[in-house]
């Protein structure tokens, strides 16, 4: 893929009139221009681009595809069949991006209008383009966005009303408090309460509850992970509403605060590196074996749902979704190979019991 440098003069007369990172830090938005046309880009980290969009051209459009322009890493100016303004128009207005709550995919206002819309699951390696207001039809650099704009109306409504609900004051107390009432009544009394977020989003907590009646276990389990859908779940879910928000969870014999660890590893993750985990889903440790938080035997883990001999976490909603807790269970080196040749559900039978009680 292409990389574009996040700021200032490009060279070759292109200009970067608008740079935002979206609130997780994992994707930006570029808008470049020169005399000719502009177009926006979405970037990950390094400047790697994802998704691009044409947005207009500001000279009269060439009759086909101008691969002089392209082949100098200029804007592309689309031909004069792709666009609602054959002769041109001029330099954009004012700007501004409303990122989706995922993080993986952002919108576009010139003025307060919809100007173009660049989804999670645009891909310029595969030939795939966000959608423009100014854009006719199908090019390589733009997609009309007036085949899609009744579907995308609400799902910018969501968007808009969820950054301003996040953004209000007592938003994350009350959703920590819902959660937190959740797991009182179904994972026993809390104990401590620790911050897995830092300075960066999204909030994450981890909520302790120690052993208590029969189960000798102490559960710790996320609190904040389902605030915000998953990023990416689209282009490989067909039904992503089902799935996209998910806590973690894990029980533990041993020292709470060592297990907690696996949640200062995995809680951001999804949104940092714009992807998503589910049911059968394996984690391999990034460092040192030595230094897993369950023990040197063990090197990564595998994500499960609802496990026999666990509590039942089921039940929350958030935001019109189901919440699934995920369960952390420890596995070897070897079952996290098993796992990426033969499926998850050749490892099951080898899980005891004791086994997913064993993290710590």
């Amino acid at each position: 893929m292409a990389t574009i440098r996040p700021s200032g003069e490009r060279g070759n007369g292109v200009e970067v009139v608008l740079t935002d990172v979206n609130p997780y830090g994992s994707r930006t938005l570029v808008v470049e221009r020169d005399e000719t046309s502009s177009v926006a880009y979405l970037c990950g980290t390094g400047g790697t681009v994802h998704g691009a969009v044409w947005l207009a051209n500001h000279d009269p459009a060439p009759a086909t595809i101008d691969l002089d322009r392209l082949n100098s890493e200029l804007p592309p100016a689309v031909p004069r069949a792709n666009t609602r303004h054959p002769d041109g128009r001029p330099p954009l207005g004012t700007l501004r991006p409303l990122w989706s709550e995922e993080g993986d995919g952002v919108a576009l206002y010139e003025n307060d209008e919809l100007l173009a819309v660049i989804p999670g699951w645009a891909d310029t390696g595969r030939g795939i383009p966000g959608y423009s207001r100014d854009a006719v039809g199908e090019s390589p650099f733009a997609r009309s966005l007036e085949q899609v704009r009744e579907g995308l109306t609400s799902q910018l409504a969501k968007a808009r009303a969820y950054w301003d609900w996040r953004g209000s004051d007592g938003a994350w107390a009350s959703f920590q408090q819902f959660v937190m009432g959740h797991l009182d009544r179904t994972a026993g009394g809390a104990g401590r309460f620790w911050d897995a977020g830092g300075d960066r989003l999204p909030t994450v907590g981890i909520t302790e509850r120690p052993p208590e009646r029969e189960r000798e276990h102490t559960i710790l389990s996320t609190v904040g992970m389902s605030c915000q859908r998953m990023p990416a779940m689209e282009q490989y879910i067909d039904r992503p509403d089902a799935y996209a928000r998910v806590e973690l969870a894990v029980a533990t014999p041993g020292d709470a605060r060592d297990a907690a660890r696996l949640f200062l590893w995995l809680g951001q993750y999804p949104w940092h590196s714009v992807t998503w985990i589910g049911h059968g889903h394996t984690a391999k440790w990034y460092h040192r074996p030595e230094t897993f938080p369950l023990g040197p035997a063990y090197s990564g883990v595998i994500m499960l749902a609802g496990l026999p001999g666990l509590p039942d976490l089921s039940g929350f909603t958030f935001g019109g979704d189901v919440v699934r807790w995920l369960w952390l269970v420890p596995i070897t080196a070897d079952e996290l190979r098993l796992v990426a040749e033969n499926g998850y559900r050749t490892l099951l039978p080898r899980l005891s019991a004791d086994r997913l009680t064993r993290a710590g």
